[in-house]
């Protein structure tokens, strides 16, 4: 045994069989490697091939496809009357819109009949509001529903404020006919649930803009074509939210009520729905808020209302009569932000009282109701409570205070916001447009392609592919270009404030307590309204809508970062903290790393914020797709080719959504 052992030992290594070693993993680059490649191939091309196969196309110019628009647009108008889908269908629906738009505005703001003013005059709006306030919410916001609709009046525009408040109650009366029903069917049903997704999806994402041009096609220019607009814009925040509600029942209270012997019926009525009330409501207030914002911006096809104002004095460069306007919008968001919210909140607040008062509400709010019936008849009857005394001082001190500041700034702050807006421009903006706009069509659109598959994956790739396509269809490729260059700083410099900001408010609960109020109320004002201040600071340029757009997207990013980062386990912050770690390898190492969902996701949603302003920066000079949209609803010439502009931003929304939506996915698995 000894013998062999030994021999064993001597035996040659070399005849041996050798033992497979382990594999060596084959590393793959990663996906910021893949990108940096793709970018440095991209620059070297464009050095080589700059300015060759641009698609470029002159401001006037047509092609097939925007020509064969308006010979669609001329068949429609002469078929309206005598096509059967348009007499039996399509003109039924704008005959019922416009009666109800009509008889609202008859109630309260245009001369209703032989009458000279409205059924109710202005004593009776502001009663009505007060009162109704009161009742659903409490009397804190029926003081300050009272104090704002009386400033409309001060301010010289209660019509104007009138008009838009008319649209809007229209438009969120035919919006929740449909919308309630179908979250409640959405909350009920998966399957419901998985077919309206697409279409919900569809909606949110779609720059409101873009409804208005086929819209006008079909239902002419004016008021129901603007209440239809609004209604497709604001309804889809109600499906969801409601749903929503349904589903968040706790099953146990549901099937409580089935062995107690309820009917499905009796369960929705007595169970699910009171159930849900709080959540609902709060659908109702974001269906408000939307149908306020949408409501302005259909000035483009003759809504009445301040949004005309604000449209028209924007194109005459009246920063004072813009401003005013503005204001006013505002003041109207925050009333009826502010009446919503307390009517949702009122049921749990009412819980927590201890009841001194409760006793009191019925007999208080029946003498609520009278007076508020007594100042609807004094308005009806006499002039001095119909029509709204003086001729809105407030607001002449408005405008000329706010031509005033632009005169001011203009002289003495022109040297900042002219240098910090030719350090974007020139250090961004226009390297990056020469690099979108002068690259062959073919190579940017591999480029976009191949990012949307690296960052997205596959599918990601496909729908980038299929949008880059239909783009290159329209006509408007180089104007596509512009916009997308615009629309990326714009999400850069986004990104940037939210990072910033975010992060702040998730470290700091009391940063958060002062901020978020801010942030909250920059969400529920109207896109218009962002652009009288900085048309005042920077004039009328692309850089104007730039910023504004910045402005209007950066609170709703800022505030899913600092979810984020609030969200990161406080046991791994203060590991890093035992370890050693200083406030910025925290923040830089930690939490940012681990937000990296958010990140994504406030990326997607600032895009889509940015892309909604593109049409509206077109009022201030942004040009390229926010111009051709804005002409085509001007220059009856132009119409083709602004819906095949409408189009475009459609497809640039779509792009962009999938790709960060399946970027954010992949970042979270």
């Amino acid at each position: 045994m000894t013998v062999a052992v030994e021999e064993s030992e001597k035996t040659d290594p070399a005849d041996a069989v050798p033992t497979a070693a382990p594999a060596e993993p084959v590393r793959r680059p990663g996906r910021a490697l893949t990108v940096a490649a793709i970018l440095l191939v991209w620059l070297v091309l464009f050095a080589v091939l700059r300015g060759k196969q641009t698609l470029s196309l002159a401001a006037a110019d047509l092609t097939d496809l925007h020509r064969w628009l308006n010979d669609i647009r001329d068949s429609v108008g002469a078929d309206r009357n005598s096509n059967p889908l348009f007499l039996y269908f399509f003109n039924e629906i704008r005959l019922v819109i416009d009666n109800l738009v009509t008889f609202v505005q008859d109630l309260i703001s245009q001369p209703s009949g032989d009458r000279p003013l409205p059924q109710i005059g202005w004593l009776g709006v502001v009663g009505l509001t007060g009162y109704v306030s009161w009742a659903v919410g409490n009397w804190r916001v029926a003081l300050l529903a009272v104090a704002g609709f009386t400033f409309f009046g001060l301010q010289g525009l209660w019509q104007e404020s009138m008009d838009t408040l008319a649209l809007v109650l229209c438009a969120v009366f035919v919006a929740l006919l449909f919308a309630i029903p179908l979250g409640v069917l959405a909350g009920l049903s998966d399957r419901c649930n998985r077919i309206l997704t697409p279409f919900l999806d569809l909606m949110q994402t779609m720059p409101t803009f873009v409804y208005l041009a086929p819209l006008t096609l079909i239902f002419l220019i004016g008021g129901a074509s603007a209440t239809i607009a609004t209604v497709i814009y604001a309804a889809p925040p109600a499906i969801r939210i409601t749903a929503h509600a349904i589903r968040s029942v706790p099953e146990t209270t549901v099937e409580a009520a089935d062995s107690l012997g309820a009917t499905r019926r009796q369960s929705l009525t007595k169970v699910l729905l009171p159930m849900s009330r709080r959540t609902v409501v709060m659908g109702v207030n974001q269906t408000i808020m939307a149908a306020l914002a949408m409501v302005t911006i259909a000035a483009l096809i003759d809504a009445p209302g301040l949004g005309k104002t604000v449209m028209q004095a924007l194109q005459s460069l009246d920063v004072g009569t813009a401003f005013n306007a503005g204001l006013a919008i505002v003041v109207m968001a925050i009333v009826l932000d502010r009446v919503t919210t307390a009517a949702s909140a009122r049921a749990e607040a009412a819980r927590r009282s201890d009841g001194r008062f409760t006793r009191w509400r019925r007999p208080l709010l029946a003498a609520g109701a009278v007076a508020a019936v007594v100042l609807v008849y004094l308005s009806h009857t006499y002039v001095w409570a119909a029509e709204f005394p003086g001729e809105g001082g407030a607001g002449r001190t408005v405008a000329t205070t706010a031509d005033d500041v632009t005169t001011w700034a203009q002289d003495h702050l022109s040297g900042l916001t002219n240098g910090f807006r030719d350090v974007i421009t020139d250090g961004l903006l226009n390297p990056f447009q020469s690099l979108l706009t002068d690259s062959p069509w073919w190579l940017v659109a591999a480029v976009l392609i191949a990012l949307g598959a690296v960052l997205g994956g596959w599918r990601a790739g496909v729908t980038t592919a299929v949008c880059a396509g239909l783009l290159i269809g329209t006509g408007l490729w180089s104007d596509a270009m512009t916009t997308l260059a615009s629309t990326l700083v714009a999400t850069v410099l986004v990104m940037l404030l939210g990072v910033v900001f975010g992060v702040w408010m998730g470290r700091s609960a009391l940063v958060d307590r002062v901020l978020r109020p801010s942030l909250d109320a920059a969400q529920v004002m109207p896109p218009f309204v962002y652009l009288v201040p900085f048309l005042a600071l920077f004039g009328a340029t692309r850089f104007t809508a730039i910023v504004a757009a910045v402005v209007y997207a950066a609170p709703v990013a800022i505030k899913i970062i600092a979810d984020g980062v609030r969200a990161v386990p406080g046991t791994t912050v203060e590991a890093a903290t035992s370890a050693g770690c200083t406030t910025w390898q925290i923040i830089t190492k930690v939490q940012l790393p681990m937000s990296r969902s958010a990140l994504t996701l406030a990326t997607n949603q600032g895009l889509i914020y940015v892309l909604s302003m593109v049409v509206v920066g077109g009022l201030v000079g942004a040009g390229a797709l926010g111009y051709d949209v804005v002409a085509g609803f001007s220059q009856g010439q132009l119409y083709g080719k602004g819906l095949a502009a409408g189009l475009a931003i459609v497809l640039l929304g779509v792009m962009f959504d999938r790709i960060t939506q399946a970027a954010a996915r992949r970042t979270s698995a």
